[in-house]
């Protein structure tokens, strides 16, 4: 293998979860030490949500590794187990003995003993769920009831579940909300940005046993960041194959041919939050504007990289919006919720007026909705600069595209009013490769967390566009740009 090339002890970039490898940052530390302080206080039941391949695996076997010996843990690695499979699984785990066909109620009743046992020897259990999100409704139900183990003043058993995003859909269920409102603390594993992965493949080198000089260049993060959409697990993969690309070529300096043939040799899914419902009607119309919108947004994300880190985050590419599609033909849940907006709640600003520069024309405010003609794209420059003047720049917005054309941008502003409310959309232009681009925005929110769970809850068409979150502060710095060059 290529370690010895590199002055290497191990594998730096194993996909399996080694706690030796635990990488603190993009808030993953900051989590530790949150589920640990939870656990110790007894807070009952905790979530914590990323996508496939975020380190959720990781984390849940850091946590086992730092609790101290007087807390005992149940580890239930594949729960779509049926309703009256949970509590077996449960009782096995704690290698309570039991016959499996013994009765639910005899189970509880050895399992609530096994439970005040661990309680007077000052003990506590927690019961950690990986892949929670495969559990069926009727077996979260039945974990509800397993939280209802107490005595007056503490938790019997607490829970931390570990899934991918759909858990939070399957929380959102009527049938199991009383679940949902016993959960204490909610936690999100986010993909790394640019900065991020930089520092995590150094420490996963020197982890290794690397002593040498960086190996991957900003140009080469920034590929990484664009292929693995800043999942550790991809991350991994890409870096370990770019390794042996460069030592095969007897070369110890990783270059960009290198990602993109280990990209390619991964060979990442794509599209999984696209709506997968059939809507034959407006098919062909979203895949020949996603076409054509991806070309172009693919281009200017890959020529210019903004201060937000988010911008290196994913390479964004653009799907037209069920061209065609009536608002009102919108299926429950499908329309995205009013953006919080800037309002007088809103942080003061530090950045004052003088920080925007004169980027648009300040037309009269138009508050007629005319999603047809140019005077929507000039009322839209108008509102942003007002919204960029006096906006706090730790705001966050969502970047939902960018565009060459203002003619393609007139029939994109058609579109996405039949999903949000066009006057919580903001432009602005900016320069990418030397031609003029145009950004959209939706929402103005006080912070990251307001800002995700926006994203979380646009219509699936738009997220099919993979939109990213973005600071005021690197709308600024990027319209600045703009301006000196």
């Amino acid at each position: 293998m290529y370690y010895a090339h590199f002055g290497l002890d191990q594998a730096p970039f194993r996909i399996t979860p080694n706690t030796d490898f635990f990488f603190g940052g993009g808030n993953r530390g900051a989590i530790l030490e949150a589920l640990m302080y939870a656990i110790m206080q007894g807070e009952g039941i905790v979530k914590v949500t990323g996508e496939v391949g975020s380190g959720k695996t990781m984390l849940c076997n850091m946590l086992q590794a730092r609790l101290p010996p007087h807390i005992e843990t149940v580890y239930l690695a594949h729960p779509n187990v049926a309703p009256d499979e949970i509590l077996h699984a449960v009782a096995f785990e704690l290698q309570l003995g039991m016959e499996r066909a013994a009765p639910r109620i005899e189970l509880m009743h050895r399992l609530q003993a096994h439970l005040l046992k661990r309680h007077a020897e000052g003990k506590r259990v927690v019961m950690f769920v990986e892949e929670s999100q495969s559990m069926p409704l009727a077996t979260l139900e039945e974990m509800r009831l397993l939280s209802n183990l107490e005595t007056r003043n503490d938790k019997l058993l607490q829970i931390v579940m570990f899934g991918q995003p759909e858990l939070d859909d399957n929380l959102r269920d009527p049938g199991i909300r009383q679940l949902k409102e016993r959960i204490t603390h909610s936690f999100r594993l986010g993909p790394l940005d640019a900065a991020e992965t930089r520092e995590y493949l150094m420490f996963r080198l020197r982890a290794a046993g690397y002593r040498g000089p960086e190996l991957f260049s900003a140009a080469v993060i920034r590929r990484i960041v664009r292929a693995s959409r800043g999942l550790t697990r991809r991350i991994n993969l890409i870096a370990d194959k770019a390794l042996m690309a460069a030592f095969s070529e007897n070369t110890h300096t990783i270059k960009a041919t290198h990602v993109k043939a280990a990209a390619r040799d991964s060979a990442f899914g794509e599209g999984a939050n696209l709506d997968r419902r059939p809507r034959v009607a407006w098919a062909m119309t979203l895949l020949l504007a996603g076409a054509l919108g991806g070309a172009l947004t693919y281009a200017w994300i890959a020529g210019y990289e903004t201060e937000d880190a988010q911008v290196a985050r994913n390479a964004m590419s653009i799907a037209s919006e069920a061209a065609g599609l009536p608002r009102e033909a919108l299926p429950a849940g499908e329309r995205a919720p009013p953006a919080k907006a800037y309002g007088a709640d809103t942080p003061p600003s530090t950045g004052g007026s003088d920080s925007l520069p004169d980027t648009v024309a300040a037309p009269e405010a138009v508050e007629a909705q005319n999603f047809a003609g140019s005077s929507l794209i000039e009322q839209r420059f108008a509102a942003t600069r007002e919204w960029l003047a006096d906006a706090a720049p730790t705001m966050y917005s969502i970047q939902l595209m960018g565009i060459e054309d203002e003619t393609l941008l007139k029939q994109h502003l058609n579109d996405i009013a039949k999903f949000i409310e066009v006057h919580e959309v903001f432009l602005y232009r900016t320069v990418a490769k030397r031609k003029t681009s145009l950004t959209v925005l939706y929402g103005s929110f006080r912070d990251r967390q307001a800002a995700q769970d926006a994203l979380e809850g646009l219509p699936s068409a738009l997220k099919a566009n993979r939109p990213l979150l973005r600071t005021v502060r690197g709308i600024r710095t990027e319209i600045m740009r703009h301006r000196s060059s």
